[in-house]
């Protein structure tokens, strides 16, 4: 699949190759990042290939930007992943009040934008740093870095919080509004073994480590079909961050340190801007910046490099290796 992928990838490289006389002083900017993006691709799926096809997987990125020194690290990082809407979908819908009420007081990344449709491959992005495959059917396991592994490595906990998931270490498919391609963790090789599959927990596990003081240095959180915007409606998705993620930030371990990211794994299928669309991303910490509204580029990778450099991480998987750092949203930067 993988391979596949590559191959019709190279060739629209090609065709784009073979068109003659290109100023690339004429080239948009975000065309030129989306451009280098893509060779980065090229050259991690090459070093994949080298490695027997990914049966060892690629190690942390071979480019490795250094995180400025501005960076301000967190005790407790928490991103939420909610789905298929596009950013005019989200921001300014009255529908929505609880989460517009977070983009306007924190930090809103106004030109935040999916890797792929359709959803597995910004899970992906968001724990590897690469889209991996463009396939929500795909069952293999991935030995690539991965989020796991460089906190692991780091002596850092974690945990994915998977509502309506049957069981804690669930690795298996789909049951009944819980969907796998929305939990990354279950493709992960680290996460196959025992140990590391119990760090997979129910959703209703959130409010009782939340109350007890024992959230993990990160958490993944995505609520079912019916709460993250894909099957239920945007009012639904919205209660429910208010219910349930609200409580977090009037917590203690998010104002003594916490790091609230919510974004969206892509835009709606018509929506295919920059791959997988405009979508709203919101960045919410004692330490943002109030009223903040970012005008630079990012994806997911971005996404990624940030829950790991606030957690006190400086190596990083596939693209999260010299993707766009965040640290614009904090305050002193």
């Amino acid at each position: 699949m993988r391979r596949a992928f590559w191959r019709k990838q190279l060739s629209v490289f090609s065709h784009l190759n073979s068109v003659k006389s290109v100023s690339f002083s004429s080239i948009p900017r975000t065309y030129l990042f989306a451009a280098t993006t893509f060779i980065a691709l090229l050259v991690l799926a090459t070093l994949e290939i080298a490695c027997g096809g990914g049966s060892k997987g690629i190690g942390p990125s071979p480019v490795q930007t250094p995180v400025p020194t501005g960076q301000p690290t967190f005790s407790h990082v928490v991103l939420v992943v909610e789905e298929n809407h596009s950013y005019s979908e989200v921001i300014g819908n009255s529908a929505m009040p609880y989460l517009n009420s977070l983009a306007s007081q924190y930090g809103l990344a106004t030109r935040y934008y999916a890797n792929a449709h359709p959803s597995l491959p910004n899970y992906l992005m968001l724990t590897t740093g690469l889209t991996e495959t463009l396939d929500n059917e795909f069952n293999g396991v991935i030995r690539d870095d991965n989020v796991v592994r460089e906190l692991v490595n780091a002596g850092k906990s974690w945990k994915a919080y998977q509502e309506s998931i049957p069981s804690p270490g669930y690795l298996g498919m789909d049951s009944g509004v819980y969907v796998r391609h929305h939990n990354p963790f279950a493709y992960l090789s680290d996460v196959q073994d025992p140990a590391q599959a119990g760090n997979i927990v129910p959703f209703t596990q959130f409010a009782a480590d939340l109350a007890n003081n024992n959230l993990p240095q990160f958490s993944f959180i995505t609520p079912n079909l019916n709460d993250d915007a894909h099957d239920g409606s945007s009012a639904a998705a919205d209660s429910w961050l208010t219910n349930n993620i609200g409580p977090f930030l009037t917590s203690s371990s998010f104002q003594n340190g916490g790091l609230l990211v919510i974004t969206f794994d892509e835009g709606n299928e018509a929506d295919i801007d920059h791959g997988g669309g405009h979508v709203a991303t919101v960045i919410v910490s004692s330490k943002s910046k109030p009223n903040f509204q970012s005008t630079n580029v990012y994806f997911h990778q971005s996404t990624l490099r940030l829950v790991l450099a606030a957690s006190g991480v400086r190596t990083f998987p596939g693209l999260a290796g010299n993707a766009p750092d965040m640290t614009e949203f904090f305050a002193g930067q």
